[in-house]
Formats: structure tokens, sequence, C-alpha cells
């Protein structure tokens, strides 16, 4: 069983794909159209993949159901999550890593990226995954399995972009920062971006993801 998903198809056949994991209470439309505004060239030919969260009841939102990569049981500084659901979550993800390979993209030509839970998601299938991938884009995250992941050697070398608002006040930018500063001392190859915006993304923003993707997927 795979997560359903919203897919965008390049002009020509894919021979590369981002796989983007949406924030809390949102779908797979979210980021959506974000797509035209990357102003990706026409010679690059790039899958986007935007995977529907299950839904589920959120603690911190009075059990209301809504869709959600995982529980968030309090909303302090180090956000107490449900790992197991987050795990889940990451591993469903790397079931759509793997039938992109089935579709005969390559792994090295697959980015993995995440808003907010999504990115925490994001990082955790990313970083503990068996095959080296493209990339790892978290924006306005937190690396909330940072204790827990077991991570593989086959992406030590990943190319990790971070973007976090220096207004975020669902997610403190310190989380964002944190993440960054734990894998810099792992020596990943992982760069940090701020922009003057709250919990969400920026036109300078999605400009700079463009050039990021082909830098990594170019």
């Amino acid at each position: 069983m795979f997560l359903p998903c919203v897919e965008i198809e390049p002009a020509k056949p894919a021979d590369s794909a981002v796989i983007w994991l949406h924030g809390l209470g949102a779908d797979g439309h979210d980021f959506e159209p974000i797509v035209p505004e990357l102003q990706l060239p026409e010679s690059m030919a790039t899958r986007f993949i935007f995977p529907h969260a299950p839904s589920m009841p959120v603690t911190i939102n009075g059990g209301m159901v809504m869709p959600a990569w995982y529980d968030i049981l309090e909303m302090n500084i180090d956000r107490k999550v449900d790992s197991v659901q987050l795990i889940a979550s990451a591993e469903a993800v790397v079931r759509l890593i793997e039938r992109e390979i089935e579709r005969g993209i390559a792994p090295e030509r697959i980015v993995l990226a995440g808003f907010s839970q999504g990115g925490a998601v994001a990082y955790h299938a990313a970083l503990s995954y068996d095959k080296g991938l493209a990339g790892l884009l978290a924006l306005s995250t937190y690396f909330a399995t940072d204790n827990l992941v077991e991570f593989n050697a086959a992406n030590s070398q990943i190319p990790v972009m971070i973007q976090h608002g220096t207004f975020d006040p669902v997610v403190p930018e310190a989380l964002g920062k944190k993440a960054f500063e734990t894998l810099k001392n792992r020596d990943y190859a992982v760069e940090y971006q701020s922009y003057p915006m709250e919990h969400s993304v920026s036109l300078p923003q999605i400009r700079a993801i463009g050039q990021w993707l082909q830098k990594v997927l170019g």
C-alpha cells in the first residue's frame, strides 16, 4: 500500500523525482502551486510527488482529527511527538522512494523535501535510507528523531538545505538551527538559509529552492 499522492509529470519522461511532504492539517495539494514558481528549465525532467498524510487525532489540537504525519503531544520547545507514528510515516515515504526506483528513477536522482511536520519525517526517512539520495530539503521544521534515527552511511554525503523563517511562531527558528548544528557536527554537507517570514514560504525562498534543485539534480 502506498500513500495517496498528487503527482505532476514533466513534459518529457521523468529522469528525476522530488517527494515533498506537507505540514500538519494540510494535504498534498498544499505545495502543488509551487512547481511552476520554481522556474526549473524544461530540460529538467523532474516528477513532483506530493503525498497526503493520513488523518488522525492530534493531541495539541484538542484531539481534533486532521491530516498529520504523527501526533504532537506537547507544544514545548522540545516538541514531544509520537515517534512511533513518525517512524511509520518515514517508512511509508521510503515505500514511495522505492516505487520511484521501480519506475526507473535512480535513487541519486531523488530529492526528499518536507515542510514543518513533513520535514521531521523527511529528516528521518532520508538520513536512515540505505541508498544514496540526491538531496534533503527541510523547510520550517525540526529534527524530531535525532536521538533515535540510525544514520545510514549511504546518505552521509547527501546535500541538505535547511530553510527557516526568522519570525516563525509555530516552529521557532532555534529548532531549525539546532538541526543544522546536529548535522554539521556529523560532517553532513548542510546549508542553512533564513528568510524574514513566519511559518510559511516566500517567493525569494521558492526561487532559491529552484536554484538548489537545479544544482542537486542538474
